[in-house]
């Protein structure tokens, strides 16, 4: 019987399983749920940036997101010059390094903290897209997004009470969106006096922490302590509007900031030589700055006298004492016609002592060419008094700032009224029918003319209800049918200027095709 139970039982079983298998395949082809639909397919063109970025995490952002642009040369530039700019950073972080932790390691009763080894690695970081923003500011705005796994290799060694430990950072990764602001633009190499670092996200910190050759990352909550400590540290200093600032040039040297103030008085002149033909002439003085765009100062016209006295005044702001020189002109006066020049010098300003009064008496030259057999011959001399005042350094920093402020009005202003101030900065895309040479300051064949002219009105009472009338007009001596024509214009309302302080925007021009122009509005009281 036993024999004949397990024959039945194996068959039993073999039957049961057939069954079975027989019956789930009927059960899955002919029961399937009905409301399931297949899933919807789509090209990646048409999916949106966020299903992208959630499909796609490791994806440049210079695919996913249009703002950013690709900078692969900036890779391919980075990759050549890491061997250098390893070293130099190295370099820099050690200086900056050192005095800091001097500066703190006595709290914590350690003998000291050195660098055994610090280098960054063979592999360098990577831009994965920039974008770059344009505003109407003097400054240049960029938020790139970095990854950099590297391979660094930082070693420290830590002495305290009698014992040595090293601490080595090893495979690091750093994720980071900064932003980075180049201010103020100046006209000197570098082109930028500051930059400015800011953080737009906490940064992604990953690495290795290895003690007397121990991993400590593999301490179970250690790594998670550490990394989360490390983002809290960077974004409480550095997370927007936070900012790190770093100096590359001096503002006031880099702009060409005023400096100081000569003050010229322009006492006489002796023995000049008659330049017309009838009669004595007409002398008169100009003075002016080298590398200055202002106007130059002039004197009064002292008739038929070859040996004036004026004793006439004038300031003239200095910007580099060690460089400029003051040009001294002497003219003869002509009703019609170009006035003659009589003779000319020149003082250096680092020649001038400050803040004590000196005289001067030049021999009048055709030119400052001492080759030139010409100023050999008498034109007679020139008297002058120069005092030059230095701004103090508090004054500097101010002057400095003010450019980014709205300086009050200077006294005399009306109590109830203030200073409207205009500057006039640029236009671009303006077009005439007949000639293109728009002023301000008269620039000839530019249809991006560049002026940073301003101007001052004084008005008894704020401008609340008044509009400002800007015109861009283009002059022409050769077109003698169409001397003047309008390349657009604008009415900007003053109420904005008012409530606001400053105004810095670019209008279109209205009666042009594409113009625009930009114009900045202050309003200064007292």
């Amino acid at each position: 019987m036993g024999f004949f139970s397990a024959i039945l039982g194996f068959f039993g079983f073999g039957f049961g399983i057939s069954i079975g298998l027989l019956l789930g395949y009927f059960f899955f082809i002919y029961f399937q749920p009905t409301h399931v639909k297949d899933p919807e397919i789509k090209p990646l063109a048409e999916q949106d940036p966020i299903t992208l970025q959630k499909m796609l995490p490791e994806i440049p952002l210079w695919i996913k997101n249009p703002d950013f642009d690709r900078v692969d040369w900036l890779n391919k530039f980075i990759e050549y010059m890491w061997p250098y700019l390893d070293k130099a950073i190295c370099k820099t972080a050690k200086n900056i390094a050192k005095p800091i932790i001097a500066d703190q390691i006595p709290k914590y009763k350690i003998d000291s903290v050195e660098f055994e080894t610090l280098t960054l690695g063979s592999l360098p970081p990577t831009f994965q897209g920039m974008k770059v923003y344009l505003t109407d500011e003097k400054e240049l705005i960029m938020e790139p997004s970095i990854k950099w796994a590297g391979n660094p290799n930082v070693t420290l060694s830590v002495k305290a009470f009698g014992l040595k430990a090293t601490v080595q950072v090893v495979d690091l990764q750093v994720f980071l969106a900064p932003r980075i602001t180049l201010k103020p633009l100046v006209p000197s190499f570098p082109c930028f006096a500051n930059i400015y670092v800011s953080l737009m996200e906490k940064p992604h910190v990953d690495f290795g922490l290895k003690l007397v050759g121990a991993d400590l990352m593999s301490i179970p909550g250690v790594y998670r302590f550490v990394q989360e400590l490390i983002k809290d540290q960077v974004a409480n200093m550095y997370l927007w509007p936070k900012t790190l600032e770093v100096q590359i040039v001096d503002p006031t040297k880099a702009m060409r900031r005023p400096v100081g103030i000569l003050h010229v008085k322009v006492l006489r002149a002796m023995k000049l030589k008659k330049k017309d033909l009838l009669g004595a002439s007409d002398p008169y003085v100009k003075l002016k700055m080298s590398d200055d765009k202002m106007p130059s100062k002039k004197t009064t016209v002292k008739h038929k006298n070859l040996n004036p006295e004026w004793k006439e005044e004038f300031n003239l702001v200095v910007k580099d004492p060690e460089s400029q020189v003051l040009e001294i002109n002497v003219y003869d006066w002509e009703q019609v016609g170009k006035h003659d020049k009589m003779g000319m010098n020149v003082i250096s300003l680092k020649d001038v002592p400050p803040e004590e009064p000196k005289e001067y008496t030049l021999t009048l030259l055709k030119n400052m060419d001492l080759n030139d057999v010409q100023n050999e011959k008498p034109r007679g001399q020139i008297v002058v008094e120069l005092t030059y005042k230095q701004f103090k350094e508090d004054e500097l920093d101010k002057g400095f700032e003010e450019t980014q402020t709205v300086q009050k009005a200077p006294e005399g202003t009306p109590a109830g009224g203030g200073l409207l101030v205009v500057i006039v900065h640029e236009a671009q895309d303006v077009e005439g029918k007949y000639h293109t040479n728009p002023y301000a300051r008269r620039i000839k064949k530019n249809r991006d003319p560049r002026w940073d002219e301003e101007f001052q009105f004084p008005l008894e009472e704020p401008p609340t209800n008044h509009r400002l009338h800007v015109e861009v007009i283009s002059t022409s001596s050769r077109n003698l049918l169409h001397q003047k024509e309008s390349l657009g214009y604008i009415d900007i309302s003053l109420a904005d200027v008012v409530s606001n302080k400053r105004i810095n925007e670019k209008y279109h021009l209205i009666d042009s095709k594409n113009g625009r122009i930009q114009v900045e509005l202050q309003w200064r009281t007292s």
